[in-house]
């Protein structure tokens, strides 16, 4: 099904160029495109961009992954802390991560710090609704075991509720994943920091030299990366729900 959405993507992007919709200099058809991506992959600074951005991106989502857990964890233990945060978390979810850079920049300045901020940002709260709304959906009657087998205070968390409430923690991991890597993207959009140049500030600098093909190379390894994201946490939540009896075999 993969190859063939593929296919069907490229032939419905050949179909409008052919159309001549836009000049080939300003919507280059799918093979001048992957003729520079090709181009592009053979070179180290492409690599090493590819590379920093993934770094970014992997240290930004797991302080996100950290801060988002125990906060919705803590919300979920305490009825009062979740009344006084829990629309501030959802409110936050749902500011664009665009929002938080002139703040990030006049606290923190252009540099990684910034980038960092709001890519914990917009993915922690993400985070931490995927565990508010895995304990929600645990069944009572876990907890109930859980009081008839003495188990008090974080052993209940440790040994029924987190395991109960797995499946919505990981498509919350997988929503923060996806924050994280929009936020990522817009921060280097936004911030360039000399001799650490990302996916992001490639793909500005193609726009702004009028380079059509390689920005558009460019969103196709950006684009890739998420699915590739998406694929794998997608893999996990069907081996949780499989291994629970949830899924047909």
């Amino acid at each position: 099904p993969i190859v063939i959405a593929i296919a069907l993507f490229l032939t419905v992007w050949q179909v409008v160029v052919w159309s001549g919709w836009k000049p080939d200099y300003l919507l280059p058809g799918p093979v001048a495109v992957l003729g520079e991506l090709g181009r592009l992959a053979s070179e180290l600074t492409f690599w090493q961009a590819l590379g920093r951005t993934l770094t970014r991106a992997v240290a930004g989502f797991g302080l996100a992954v950290g801060i988002g857990t125990v906060i919705g964890l803590a919300a979920a233990r305490s009825r009062l802390l979740r009344s006084a945060i829990g629309s501030l978390v959802t409110g936050l979810q749902t500011m664009p991560s665009v929002v938080w850079f002139p703040l990030a920049i006049l606290l923190l300045g252009l540099g990684e710090q910034a980038i960092m901020f709001v890519v914990v940002l917009g993915a922690a709260p993400s985070i931490a609704n995927g565990v508010l709304t895995g304990v929600d959906q645990v069944p009572p009657a876990y907890f109930r075991l859980g009081h008839v087998l003495r188990a008090r205070g974080w052993n209940l968390y440790r040994f029924i509720v987190i395991p109960a409430a797995l499946p919505s923690y990981v498509g919350g991991l997988n929503q923060g994943w996806a924050f994280a890597w929009r936020s990522l993207m817009a921060g280097e959009l936004l911030v360039v920091i000399p001799g650490a140049v990302g996916l992001g500030n490639r793909l500005a600098f193609a726009q702004e030299f009028g380079d059509a093909a390689g920005l558009l190379a460019y969103m196709i390894v950006i684009l890739v990366v998420g699915m590739m994201a998406d694929l794998a946490f997608s893999a996990l939540s069907r081996r949780i729900r499989r291994g629970r009896g949830l899924t047909v075999r």
